[in-house]
């Protein structure tokens, strides 16, 4: 999960963290809504088994309240 320049938090999967980092702060790669909010700093992630399973994770994380991202950041 990221939070962005906005104070707003964007959620997604990859296989790899640290270039997707560098793409949503510095590359048209980026997504469109980070594009726009940058810089972004990673505030949480979990490691899943496989790909079906972060994208499980990823919408269970998006339907989310604010506050239930919150109190999952803090942990």
């Amino acid at each position: 999960m990221l939070r962005c320049s906005d104070n707003t938090l964007y959620t997604g999967i990859t296989t790899d963290i640290n270039r997707r980092l560098k793409e949503h702060n510095s590359s048209n790669k980026g997504a469109k809504y980070t594009r726009a909010r940058r810089p972004v700093e990673l505030v949480h992630k979990e490691k899943l088994e496989d790909k079906s399973s972060a994208l499980k994770r990823e919408y269970e994380v998006k339907k989310m309240s604010r506050e239930q991202k919150l109190l999952l950041i803090k942990k």
